[in-house]
């Protein structure tokens, strides 16, 4: 497997996202944002996400031979049998590092109970998410358990914050699932669960009623905007504008972890979340991030 198969398996470009879940799961469980624990966390995160994609085109390599046959295993790059190996042995890696960034911290076992749930959802995802209709469901869950085991490693039980922050996640990830399993039709059969992409702007909105920050205003502004962006693809629907929608939604991620992450103050941790939205953009040029 060369570098440049391996970078496109994994999907690299859309890592910056997980590391702002990291922090936002941190920050909303209360702690401290800029530790070696952090850093071990955000490792084990990412080669979790990797392991995910990984295993999805394993998984899925009978489909893509079909639909989208330039995918590495159809096209003959690697054998499948290499990247279920990959795709395991950096989901043990992963775990390891969950390890390695809970140790001392007393709540070992909660946090990698939440990273067990999360490797197993991942393999049940890949595994079973092609004609499920509650497919979109268990990619969100993926997400809402990678912020509760950045959480549970600060506390043993997830704080009210960490887990109306999980519901809003999930509920936005449902709607950005539900667009990218369109996505190869390059259209969309239904409109309605679009709505679940207003869960953080909600959030924003209550949360600037709650208490007013200028930080805060312009987070919220830009995630409205760049939600607009991805609606206007969708809205227009002409070749290759799913794909710009898809992309564009999970960029959005580390947008919605820097409101997160401002609410609760951690205005450092906000102004990373949006360089990693920059990041992520920057990086979809160079690998995809589908």
């Amino acid at each position: 497997m060369t570098p440049s198969v391996a970078l496109r398996l994994g999907r690299v470009s859309n890592l910056p996202t997980v590391w702002s879940n990291t922090l936002a799961g941190v920050a909303l469980a209360g702690g401290q944002l800029w530790t070696v624990s952090t850093l071990w966390l955000a490792i084990g995160m990412s080669l979790l996400y990797t392991a995910g994609m990984f295993l999805n085109d394993a998984f899925d390599r009978d489909i893509d031979a079909l639909e989208r046959p330039e995918r590495p295993i159809p096209a003959g790059l690697v054998s499948a049998n290499t990247v279920f190996a990959a795709g395991f042995g950096l989901m043990l890696a992963g775990l390891a590092f969950v390890l390695l960034a809970s140790s001392g911290s007393g709540n070992e076992s909660s946090a990698m109970a939440a990273a067990l749930a999360l490797s197993a959802a991942i393999v049940f995802y890949d595994w079973h998410h092609k004609n499920n209709p509650l497919s979109p469901f268990f990619m969100g869950l993926c997400r809402v358990l990678a912020y509760l085991t950045a959480g549970l490693i600060i506390s043993a039980w997830p704080t009210t914050g960490l887990l109306i922050a999980a519901a809003v996640v999930l509920s936005y990830l449902i709607g950005l699932t539900y667009t990218a399993k369109q996505e190869q039709l390059d259209r969309l059969d239904s409109l309605w669960p679009l709505a679940l992409l207003a869960a953080p702007v909600i959030y924003g909105l209550i949360a600037l009623a709650m208490e007013f920050g200028a930080v805060l205003f312009l987070i919220l502004a830009g995630l409205i905007a760049w939600i607009a962006v991805a609606l206007f693809y969708l809205r227009r629907r002409q070749k290759g504008d799913v794909p710009k929608a898809v992309i564009s939604l999970i960029a959005g991620i580390s947008i919605i972890d820097a409101l997160f992450l401002a609410y609760v103050g951690a205005m450092s941790g906000a102004l990373v979340a949006v360089l990693c939205f920059c990041f992520t953009l920057a990086l979809q040029r160079w690998v995809s991030g589908t």
